[in-house]
């Protein structure tokens, strides 16, 4: 693919995981600095890896909230629950994935996932 192709793909999927609303914001508040940074986001992440047929959606979610989590990026995991849930992955399974998570990556950052996991899976659309 070259690269208007991955930013085509990167767009479309990253649309069905995040939701217009979300990536209509993310774009249209790109400016100057951010911008060349979301063209990134579209076209590797998304346009690159997440289209690959090596594993389907709802894998890929499992293991981008598993990283998250780890890591401690809890913005970027409160996104990726939400896109885990649209990806068809159940509220009860991200429990799981959490526990190994804080059986693995320590307590710590399992008590921060769970702190992020449960404000968004009491959102109502959750």
């Amino acid at each position: 693919m070259d690269d208007e192709a991955r930013r085509e793909a990167g767009t479309a999927l990253r649309r069905a995981v995040h939701g217009d609303e979300h990536v209509d914001r993310s774009l249209a508040d790109a400016d100057d600095i951010t911008r060349d940074f979301q063209d990134l986001l579209t076209r590797y992440p998304w346009g690159e890896i997440w289209t690959r047929p090596g594993l389907d959606r709802r894998t890929r979610s499992i293991i981008t909230v598993t990283t998250l989590a780890a890591l401690s990026h809890d913005e970027e995991l409160a996104l990726h629950l939400r896109g885990a849930l649209r990806n068809g992955v159940s509220r009860e399974e991200l429990v799981e994935v959490l526990l190994q998570v804080a059986v693995y990556a320590g307590i710590p950052a399992g008590n921060r996932a769970f702190r992020v996991a449960a404000k968004v899976l009491r959102e109502p659309d959750a």
